[in-house]
Order: structure tokens, then sequence, then C-alpha cells
């Protein structure tokens, strides 16, 4: 069973307690709406990365070198 680390202040004492079932499913929770979250933005920049790509392939088709491209980019 998971566990979390209790440190008194006033004493320095430290103990290692039990998670109750609360705490787990809400550990189980943010953990999943970190991953939802992470997917979302790996999904975003993925859709960037392709849009960026598409524009390049529309300059080149009209003509643009690649330089001229990377020029437009900075």
């Amino acid at each position: 069973m998971p566990t979390k680390l209790v440190v008194d202040c006033s004493t320095g004492q430290t103990s290692e307690v039990e998670l109750t079932a609360e705490e787990i499913a809400q550990m189980q929770a943010d953990a999943q709406a970190y991953a939802d979250a992470k997917a979302a933005e790996e999904a975003e920049a993925a859709a960037k990365a392709a849009a960026k790509a598409a524009a390049e392939a529309k300059l080149a088709a009209l003509g643009l070198t690649a330089e001229e491209i990377a020029a437009l980019g900075k």
C-alpha cells in the first residue's frame, strides 16, 4: 500500500504512514489528470508541427527556396 512521510517540525521526528483510501483515490485521479494534460500538450505540439510543415510545403510549391522559407520564420 502506498505511504506518505509525515514530519513533525517541532521535534524533527519523521514517520511513514499508509495512505487512506481517499488519498489513494486522489493520487490516482491526479495521475490520470496529468496523463491527460500531457497527452493534450503532445497532440497540440504535433498539430503545430504538422501545420508548419504544410505551410512550408505550400511556400515551396510557390517557388520559394529553403533559405527564403527559413528567413520568413525568423
